[in-house]
């Protein structure tokens, strides 16, 4: 395949998330790090992206400056990575979706629902591509669960029990640390802390594999540090559309727990376990038998879970591998795109703009749900009711 020209807006030097999507980009070597305006401050921004290899002219200060330069020319980028504070995505997302570059938008899509109606609709309108970074989706084994789930393996799924839950913002001595502050500011992060920091990446991985979609659901969040406005602990369940119910608990202070994306998934044929800090096995349960531990790149996996799995059974794969994964989808339908054919099937597994937008009205809704003391409220985007 040919390579792909990629650019990136934030995900700056000392950023968090900047260093995973730039060694997923280069794992497979289907992307070439071509164009970047990676810091809001914009001197320091070209510096950074110089040192990492871009050309002086395609540094640049800004998102703005950026779009301008790339739109025009022959070997413009072909995939934007938007990584900056939430309340920026929508207006820069919408910018290069209309100047026809596809972007893959860290999550939260946007802060709003009507915002994340208009992405959703601007992406069907200009086809160009919107994915959004609910990369732990492309874990091998979470693809397996999911083809399990699919060809009937655990009958009708009856309950999911997801969790997101980890212990880092829980010292009230680092409340001010920027890395922490802004995801407790409504100015940046939206109407909702945890719930839209953590919590939707597990109700996006409990539909992902799962099959459903969120229809309602009741929440209670807390601020357990009282200087926060947003809240760092949530409980929500879901009722999904296809009859499942999610249990889901998220939280930011939770000490000791360290990552704590976990999903177990409950049918009337047997059950399934994982956990992402062990992320290469799998616990499959079949009803009245006993445990079986499936290994990543072991025998009698999907097809799914093969594609994404890259190193020889027994070798830990990790977070970037499972962002390469979503990176490798988006590069083979770009590519077939190009070349005017179908793309591979495996790779339409991809987090879309739709998923995105679900996922506000989930937050929308769970801000409602607490604020009127955990009523049931409607989930669903009004243009998907």
């Amino acid at each position: 395949m040919k390579r792909l020209n990629w650019g990136m807006i934030g995900g700056g030097e000392g950023s968090q998330i900047g260093p995973a999507h730039r060694i997923s980009t280069a794992l497979d070597g289907l992307f070439d790090f071509k164009a970047g305006a990676l810091d809001a401050y914009p001197g320091k921004g070209r510096d950074f992206a110089m040192r990492l290899g871009i050309a002086k002219d395609r540094a640049y200060g800004d998102w703005k400056e950026m779009l301008q330069g790339e739109m025009n020319r022959p070997d413009r980028i072909d995939l934007v990575t938007v990584a900056t504070p939430n309340s920026t995505h929508y207006e820069i997302t919408r910018a290069f979706l209309e100047a026809g570059i596809n972007v893959l938008c860290e999550k939260p899509m946007t802060v709003t629902v009507e915002e994340a109606e208009d992405i959703a609709a601007t992406a069907k309108r200009t086809g160009s591509i919107c994915a959004v970074n609910y990369g732990y989706s492309g874990y091998p084994l979470v693809r397996h669960m999911r083809a399990m789930v699919a060809r009937g393996d655990l009958g009708k799924v009856r309950l999911i029990k997801a969790e997101f839950s980890h212990g880092f913002h829980a010292d009230a001595a680092d409340a001010d640390n920027p890395r922490v502050r802004w995801r407790y500011d409504r100015a940046l992060a939206g109407i909702s802390g945890q719930f839209a920091d953590c919590g939707i990446h597990a109700l996006h991985m409990a539909s992902y594999v799962g099959g459903q979609d969120a229809r309602e659901l009741t929440a209670d969040f807390a601020s357990c540090l009282p200087q926060r406005t947003l809240e760092d602990d949530a409980m929500v369940s879901v009722r999904m559309d296809g009859g499942a119910l999610v249990r889901l608990w998220t939280s930011s202070v939770a000490v000791g727990s360290m990552h704590g994306l976990n999903i177990r998934v409950f049918g009337e044929k047997g059950g399934l376990r994982w956990a992402q800090q062990w992320p290469d096995q799998l616990y499959w349960t079949p009803l009245n038998s006993p445990t079986v531990r499936l290994e990543r790149g072991g025998p009698g996996l999907s097809p799914l879970a093969d594609r994404a799995s890259r190193i020889a059974v027994g070798h830990a794969e990790g977070m970037p591998i499972a962002f390469a994964n979503i990176y490798a989808d988006l590069a083979e339908v770009i590519q077939a795109r190009k070349d005017g054919r179908a793309p591979d099937p495996l790779a339409c597994h991809y987090p879309t703009a739709t998923d995105g937008l679900r996922s506000i009205a989930a937050i929308r809704a769970a801000v409602d749900s607490a604020e009127a003391g955990g009523t049931w409220t409607d989930a669903r985007p009004p243009s998907l009711r």
